[in-house]
Parts: C-alpha cells; sequence; structure tokens
C-alpha cells in the first residue's frame, strides 16, 4: 500500500492556453472528456471579475453567466442523450476555448487506496493482475474514456487538480485501475453508451483523509487535529518557499518506463570510501523512514556503511543482501556501482548483489546505497528483517580463528536525504549534511494519511462534475482502529452526495479481502461496518471473501471485483434482470436448539462448501463463547447448530482477518461477513 508523501499543499494547476492569464478551467475538463447524458451538467472556472461567459455545444444547447466579484463562475449546460463526438465552444470575454471529441455518456468516479489504484499493469513482480497482458491487448476502447487523478494533499478544499480525459486504448488502460477498467467495460458492453471512469484513489490512504472538515469535525476525536490544519497555512508557506529555492531535475517529459534510470544525486562524491560523512545522521537498519527524524519523506536518501571484512575474505567474490528497499535502489561497493533496481513496483523485492573479487581489495569495505522513494510514507527506505541484511563469501571459506560464515549489516548506517520529490521534480539539497535538517518543520505532519487531506486535494476539484455515481474500494488501512469505520464510512458517503449537490447517487463499494494481518487488525470490524453501510440509501457492495490472496493484501483476481461492482449498477440503475448481489443475512430465530437463518439476494437456493472442514460459522450461547458450528442448507435459509451449545444466542460467520467464504447463493455471489449479536468484542 504505497503512497507519495507531501509536506505541503501543492497542486500542479492544469491551465488551459488562452490570451488572458486569469482564466483557468479546471482540468476535469479537456478534449476527451464525457459529460453524464439527459442531465445539467456543471461547467466552472476562473477569470476577470464582471467578464460574460457563454458556453455552446454542438448538440444544440447553450448556457451563459457573468463572473463574479471573486473571479469565479459556474453554469449548468443541458445534456441529451448518450452519443458523439460533439464539440464544446466557451467563449470567456475575449477569450475562446474549445474541446473536442466530447462523448456524452455514463460517468463514474473511482476512488480508494492501493486495490482501487493497482493499475491494469499491476505492480510487478509481486503485485500482478490476472491474464494483464491479454486483458491490456484487448483494451481497445475508444467510447471509455479514462480521467486519472494526479495524488495530491491540501490543507484546503483544491480548486484544481492535474490529469487529463484519454481514449481507453492499451497505453491508457495498462495505467489505469484494473478495478475501475473491468466495471466500465462491464457497463459499456451492456449498456452499450459511452464510459467515462474518473479515477482517484490512493495507496495506504484511512478513510479520515477522504472526509472534509466541515463533515468530519462533526467527530469529536478529530477535531484537534482538525484544528491544527486549519492553522499551518504560514508555516506551510515558508517550507514551500525553502523547498522551491533549491536546484531542480525535472523528470516529467522522460519515458514513463525509464523516468527513474540514471539520475545523479551526489552519486561521484557520496559512494566513495573517503566521503566525510560526519554530519550525516545515524539510522538504525533495518527500517521505515518515515519511523525516524526524516520523516513522510518523498524523495532520495543516501545510505552509507563501513563494514570490516575477515582477511581471509580479500580477493574473493562476495555476495551482499539487503532485504527489500522502497521503492528503487543504487547499491556501491567501495565507490563502484554493484547493482540497483530502477523501476517502480519492487519494493518487496529483496536486493542481492555479487560483489566481485577485484573490489574486495582491503579489510575494511564501504557500502553506500542510494534509496529513491516515489511513494514514501509506508516501506520508505531499507525495511526488511534483520536477517536479511548481511554479506557473505559466494563461495564457502573454511573457517578460521580470524574467519565468519557472514557478516550482519543489520544496526547502525549513516544516512541524509538528498533530494525532495515533488510533482515529477526533484529539489535537490547539498550532500554536507547540514541543509536538509535545517529545513522549516511543520507543527503537524502533512501526508496523505493526515485527516481531509485526499478530500481537499483529489476530490473537492472534482465536485460538480456531472456523475452517475461512485465506486469505492478502501478499508485495509482502517484495521487497526476499525470501530469508528461504522461512523466514518456512511459520513464521507453523506459529504460527497451534500457536496455534489445532486441527490443519493449510486455509491457502490467492495468489502476487502481476508489477508493475514498482525495481531492488532480487526478486517472483519471493517467487513461489518462495510456490512452495515448497505443500511445507506442507494449503495451496494461487492464481496471478495471468495477472491482472496490470503498473503498478499492485493489479489490478483481485480476482473470478479470489477463485475461484481457492475452487477449492482446494471440491476439497480440500468434495469438488468439479474441477480446482483450475495447472499445478504436478513433474520435470525432459534428453534430447538439450532438457529434458522434467512437470507436476502439467496437466488434459486443457497450453496454451502466447507473449506479444508471448516464451515467459517461459529456459535454462542449467552455465556458469549463462541465454538465452531455445523451448518446445513435448507433452500433459501441456512441451520447453524453445535452439540456443544445447546442454547444458542448468536452466531457469526467470517469473524477472522483470514477466513474465506463457504456460502453462496446459485449465481457463486459469496455472502458477507455478518454477526447476529451486538456484543462489543
Amino acid at each position: 500500500m504505497k503512497f507519495i508523501v507531501l509536506f505541503f499543499a501543492i497542486m500542479a494547476l492544469a491551465m488551459t492556453d488562452t490570451k488572458s492569464n486569469s482564466i483557468v478551467m479546471p482540468a476535469i475538463f479537456s478534449d476527451n472528456m464525457v459529460l453524464q447524458q439527459k442531465s445539467n451538467v456543471q461547467f466552472w472556472g476562473k477569470a476577470e471579475p464582471g467578464v460574460s461567459v457563454v458556453i455552446n455545444a454542438n448538440w444544440g444547447a447553450s448556457a451563459n453567466t457573468i463572473v463574479n466579484d471573486e473571479g469565479l463562475w459556474k453554469v449548468k449546460l443541458k445534456t441529451i442523450k448518450a452519443g458523439g463526438s460533439y464539440q464544446i465552444k466557451i467563449q470567456i470575454g475575449d477569450s475562446t476555448i474549445v474541446y473536442t471529441n466530447v462523448l456524452l455518456g455514463e460517468v463514474w468516479l473511482c476512488s480508494g487506496q492501493s486495490n482501487m489504484e493497482m493499475p491494469l499493469e499491476g505492480w510487478p513482480p509481486q503485485n500482478l493482475i490476472n491474464n494483464s497482458a491479454e486483458e491490456i491487448k484487448q483494451a481497445n476502447y475508444p467510447d471509455i474514456r479514462l480521467f486519472n487523478v494526479a495524488r495530491a494533499v491540501s490543507n484546503k478544499p483544491e480548486f484544481n487538480c492535474t490529469g487529463k480525459w484519454s481514449e481507453c486504448n492499451p497505453q491508457t488502460a495498462a495505467k489505469f485501475s484494473a478495478v475501475g477498467y473491468f466495471f466500465g467495460r462491464e457497463l459499456f458492453k451492456n449498456v452499450k453508451v459511452p464510459i467515462g471512469l474518473i479515477n482517484s484513489p490512493w495507496g495506504g490512504t484511512p478513510i479520515e483523509a477522504w472526509i472534509s472538515s466541515e463533515f468530519l469535525g462533526k467527530v469529536d476525536e478529530y477535531k484537534t487535529v482538525l484544528e491544527k490544519v486549519a492553522s499551518i497555512d504560514d508555516e506551510l508557506k515558508k517550507l514551500n518557499d525553502w523547498v522551491h529555492n533549491h536546484p531542480v531535475i525535472d523528470i516529467s517529459s522522460k519515458d514513463a518506463d525509464h523516468k527513474w534510470e540514471n539520475l545523479k544525486f551526489g552519486d561521484s562524491s557520496c559512494a566513495k570510501p573517503d566521503f566525510n560523512d560526519t554530519n550525516w545522521k545515524i539510522m538504525k537498519l533495518p527500517m521505515y523512514w518515515e519511523g525516524t527524524e526524516v520523516g513522510n519523506f518523498n524523495g532520495i536518501v543516501w545510505f552509507r556503511k563501513k563494514i570490516e571484512i575477515p582477511k581471509t575474505w580479500i580477493g574473493k567474490e562476495l555476495v551482499i543482501e539487503l532485504g527489500p528497499i522502497g521503492d528503487m535502489d543504487r547499491t556501491y561497493i567501495n565507490g563502484t556501482l554493484i547493482g540497483g533496481i530502477e523501476k517502480p513496483g519492487f519494493w518487496q523485492q529483496p536486493r542481492v548483489y555479487t560483489i566481485s573479487k577485484e573490489l574486495v581489495n582491503d579489510s575494511v569495505l564501504t557500502v553506500a546505497v542510494r534509496v529513491l522513494d516515489y511513494g514514501g510514507g509506508d516501506r520508505a527506505g531499507i525495511w526488511g528483517n534483520n536477517d536479511k541484511l548481511k554479506i557473505y563469501p559466494r563461495v564457502s571459506i573454511p573457517l578460521g580463528k580470524d574467519s565468519v560464515e557472514d557478516i550482519s549489516l543489520a544496526g547502525n548506517w549513516k544516512c541524509l536525504p538528498v533530494a525532495e520529490f515533488i510533482s515529477n521534480k526533484f529539489y535537490v539539497y547539498k550532500v554536507d549534511g547540514e541543509e536538509f535538517y535545517s529545513r522549516p518543520k511543520l507543527s503537524i505532519g502533512i501526508s496523505p494519511i493526515t485527516p481531509t487531506m485526499l478530500y481537499n486535494g483529489m476530490i473537492a476539484p472534482l465536485v460538480s462534475y456531472g456523475i452517475k455515481g461512485t465506486i469505492w474500494y478502501q478499508g485495509e488501512s482502517n484495521v487497526v482502529q476499525p470501530y469508528n469505520y461504522k461512523t466514518l464510512f456512511p459520513l464521507m458517503i453523506k459529504n460527497w452526495r451534500d457536496n455534489w449537490g445532486v441527490g443519493n447517487f449510486p455509491f457502490y463499494f467492495v468489502q476487502i479481502a481476508p489477508f493475514v494481518y498482525d495481531e492488532t487488525a480487526k478486517s472483519f470490524i471493517i467487513r461489518e461496518a462495510q456490512f452495515l453501510t448497505l443500511s445507506v440509501p442507494n449503495t451496494g457492495m461487492a464481496v471478495t471473501l471468495d477472491i482472496a490472496t490470503i498473503n498478499n493484501i492485493h489479489p490478483p483476481d481485480k476482473q470478479d471485483v470489477g463485475k461484481r461492482l457492475a452487477l449492482w449498477a446494471l440491476s439497480k440503475d440500468y434495469n438488468k434482470k439479474i441477480l446482483y448481489s450475495g447472499p445478504i443475512y436478513k433474520s435470525m430465530k432459534i428453534k430447538k436448539g439450532k438457529v434458522v437463518l434467512t437470507f436476502d439476494e439467496a437466488g434459486k437456493e443457497l450453496i454451502f462448501k466447507e473449506i479444508n472442514g471448516e464451515s467459517n460459522f461459529i456459535i454462542a450461547g449467552k455465556d458469549q463463547k463462541f465454538v465452531k458450528a455445523v451448518v446445513k442448507v435448507n433452500g433459501k435459509k441456512l441451520i447453524v447448530l453445535s452439540p456443544d451449545v445447546k442454547e444458542p444466542a448468536a452466531v457469526r460467520y467470517e469473524w477472522s482477518n483470514t477466513a474465506e467464504a463457504t456460502l453462496f447463493n446459485n449465481e457463486q455471489l459469496p455472502a458477507s461477513t455478518f454477526r447476529t449479536d451486538d456484543w462489543d468484542e
């Protein structure tokens, strides 16, 4: 669950070239866009106060307004039934903006964390999408249009975002949300109208980051942090000015697959054995650097360590292991590059490099590792286990009194951040160890996990753009503090709906999959909260209990996720007569020592499949002592019992982090996690 961290609010505004520098059109309006059909869609922008704005669309609609005293304008334009392509001309005073290849159709917003963000090409080598290469090859749908919102944080709602609309083809689809793509493709094939998909996710982020301060402020526990966020404008400006007063390396124009390669950040000096690192700080590795004085830093950090090796190793070929590094590295021995990975997606890949015997010419070796983290704040740096950091001879050497099998590299390393990455630019600092730590400080960290920051940076700029509905995949980052999700998730839905101002638009979401979280996590409480959110009008949930990869938080089967989300939309919004959900727990009755459960959306009949002899149902009496249950199907009802519970009082299903689906309907759609009781954990 990777994410980029910014220390101050920064937004690369997409400005339309016009005759007036005061004219700004939000990036969400561009060539190739899809507008919501049969609706009154909003257009808005900035211009000189008092200037007239006239919009003409060549399907026959027009609208006009006057820029207000604050330099803002907004107007509604009537759209007709799906079709295109069309042209839209906007006259702002003496300036003209023309948008071409515009379609009318169905527009959906896609948001959440990494499982929504995960692109169709995946994040190789560990995080893959099933059949990805063939899916990308076949992704030629010019009437599906894609808009990726660039990652951005802000302490205040932003007017604009960075991104542009593009036609769906193998190149654009590969970089787009796999879940979003499969959802949109399913709609397109069934509804047969243009589909617009706006993708605005950020991996590793909690739900509170996606809620506005107005709404989050209604929850007592967030009031203090929101007050701090509201008070740091001057600090942000000071930090912003300081960072931007440094040399810049701009990689925005480089090819996406090679943009990180062969960059230089003091390599010629920092890698050398005789480099003076006296003023560098100490970091104990392995360690995520966000938990150190470096903090939620996004950019380049150098690590250096001198190692004394046995004399018997001199002149021998050695192997160095560094464990996984987030995200990329260049590794040097005595100033010579011996290996590195300079492509995204390898943050879980252990680094194992060979040291040629020619470099092993002294009893002291200098290891220098330059780490580039473009998605910092989560597993940034050299972060594996202690036993994964070591150096040893490639070929075993007979042990003598001065020899060992291997030498651990875990422990103290010298380190220094030397470049900060913001909006495809590196701001480069001196390598003497003094400059970075003189950087202006903020009284509160500004990052994508800070409450309200992603709403401000990545949702606020989209508010009012005409949409049919939203799909959402998030929750993994809230599993350690799961109980307030029951409040926060419905609150976020209301927040977005109220701010869009178009009523209770469809909001369909994915229930998080089973995964081996650490012992502090309770993902089943998140799943229950998501299940309970179905009580919010016009919502729907795609269950993934049967398509998980227990040891990978990013299941590769995104096809079924997208399809299951689409089933809700096809049934509820496009009048398709289909079974759109797995069984939804409805009620419980106790009869003669057995619990009888009834379900909505059971289809023709319930289907129960044990997994390795486990039902994944548990049952308890009034003593609240849960034991494994026996389960029997009776048509559309389920009978649950245990010989050890004579007077049952409650049943729970999938009540653990890793339990997988055993209950389905005849369409093989799984039932959600649920419980019949409300006892506190």
